[in-house]
């Protein structure tokens, strides 16, 4: 029903920037909120930022004030403008997607955000 393709991963500096999209397609009339995760080497995955179609945002607090979330709803397409990358912030990044069926998630494949020191 929805489909979601990430992009913007790369190879990148400690300290410097990367900006994530995620493009939405079929029936986005059906997601209420959308969000990234990531998983890192040998690690659990994690939830990131999230923003919900009224404009909500959370994040993690080892992004706060680093990462911001936003969306472009002409393009349908959501970003994660990652600041300030430690190396730690390496990990594989997903785009995902709340249904306004409880319980029903949607997920990108994901891109590599690798941060070297």
């Amino acid at each position: 029903q929805v489909q979601l393709v990430e992009s913007g991963g790369g190879l990148v500096q400690a300290g410097g920037s990367l900006r994530l999209s995620c493009a939405a397609s079929g029936s986005i009339f059906s997601i209420r909120a959308v969000g990234w995760y990531r998983q890192a080497p040998g690690k659990q995955r994690e939830s990131v930022a999230g923003i919900t179609n009224g404009g909500i945002t959370n994040y993690a607090d080892s992004v706060k004030g680093r990462f911001t979330i936003s969306r472009d709803n002409a393009k349908n397409t959501v970003y994660l403008q990652m600041n300030s990358l430690k190396p730690e912030d390496t990990a594989v990044y997903y785009c995902t997607a709340a249904a306004v069926v409880y319980g029903v998630d949607y997920w990108g494949k994901g891109t590599l955000v690798t941060v070297s020191s």
